[in-house]
């Protein structure tokens, strides 16, 4: 929850619709699933947001997006003065679906549980009627979305309002965990990573989330021409449904992309990393195999040599770019006819708070 108040001149400028023209990230998929991007933790003017839920769907539409939650606070609605503020804690999902259909963008229908720490804030997704998680006490809220069966998760656990000198696990969470209210973890809010919930979302087998909190237009925190993204889930579906994301939330395969890393289980993020990084143009010229490796992705890919074997030398470390082909070489000291291992890890794909993948790519000397 950020305190933001605004006027009305302001109201009516950030409500113009923007031009509606789709943007495309590029992230493979894995197999057997489809890669969908979304953000699960969104304001609009309906509680402490700057703009009206259309204008969600359609920065999302414009970024390439495919899902969305516009999650109101229940209990915070510093606008609702405005009479045209006035409808239930369902009529930002209602007016964002009909814009939604039309963008063919998902739209899941959810809410913020805004508490103070502990437990904190978290995100209800997949609900019937918001409306009904408007309780005094949070305990009542919390049973509430599990009647309406709502998919429930912890929000910014490090953000400062609330974390003051640490990110804290409190015995509230511990209760909430023990009965099967917490399903996932945001690791990332906004601009902010948090260390602490990473390694709570391994331990305890959360899903591992990260999202925008988006409260003005999302132009005025991205530099979305430049290339800029906003923090987001991946998530790995059978299919591109609301019902197929919440199957792949429930099973945890997700990747939380913040800034230039991701955070995810090592299985999934090495699975990813086999559909981005490709090999060609493998060619044995004498001492040396001469090779090509090609980004097919969006991310921008920080390397550094491994354990290797020292009878071979081949590049220390290196970036490569967005969808960027650079050429390399591996040279024997020795001759050798057996398979090549190039060993390396992927420093921006993290598996744990401290490490990142280790990953490794074999050729045929022969060859």
């Amino acid at each position: 929850m950020k305190r933001i108040f605004i006027s009305a001149a302001l109201f009516f400028c950030v409500s113009i619709s923007f031009a509606q023209i789709s943007n495309v990230i590029r992230i493979p998929d894995i197999p057997g699933y489809k890669t969908l991007k979304c953000d699960f933790h969104t304001h609009s003017v309906f509680s402490d947001g700057l703009v009206w839920p259309t204008v969600r769907v359609e920065e999302a539409y414009n970024e390439g997006l495919d899902a969305i939650a516009i999650t109101e606070h229940i209990e915070y609605r510093p606008h609702h003065h405005n009479k045209d503020m006035q409808g239930d804690h369902n009529r930002s999902y209602e007016l964002a679906s009909e814009k939604a259909k039309e963008l063919n963008i998902l739209v899941i229908k959810g809410s913020e549980i805004t508490r103070r720490m502990p437990p904190g804030h978290w995100n209800a997704l997949f609900l019937q009627d918001c409306n009904l998680l408007d309780t005094p006490e949070y305990k009542d809220a919390f049973k509430e979305a599990a009647k309406q069966k709502a998919y429930t998760f912890w929000n910014h656990p490090g953000w400062y309002a609330q974390a003051f000198e640490v990110t804290k696990w409190y015995n509230e969470h511990t209760e909430l965990y023990n009965q099967g209210y917490m399903y996932g973890i945001e690791v990332g809010n906004g601009s902010e990573y948090y260390p602490e919930a990473f390694q709570w979302a391994l331990d305890k087998n959360l899903t591992i989330l990260a999202n925008s909190d988006i409260h003005g237009p999302i132009g005025s925190f991205y530099d979305l021409p430049k290339g800029e993204h906003r923090t987001m889930t991946l998530v790995f579906a059978k299919e591109r449904s609301t019902e197929a994301i919440r199957d792949a939330l429930e099973k945890r395969r997700t990747i939380a992309w913040i800034g230039n890393s991701l955070f995810g289980r090592e299985d999934l993020l090495k699975e990813l990393f086999k559909q981005v990084l490709r090999v060609e143009n493998v060619e044995r010229k004498g001492n040396r195999i001469q090779f090509v490796l090609r980004n097919d992705s969006d991310f921008t890919l920080h390397i550094v040599k491994g354990k290797h074997d020292t009878n071979l030398e081949y590049f220390k470390d290196m970036v490569i770019r967005p969808h960027e082909r650079r050429d390399f070489g591996i040279t024997f000291l020795q001759p050798t006819s057996a398979k090549v291992k190039m060993d390396f890890m992927v420093e921006n794909f993290r598996v744990t708070p401290e490490k990142g993948l280790d990953y490794s790519v074999e050729f045929d000397a022969l060859k």
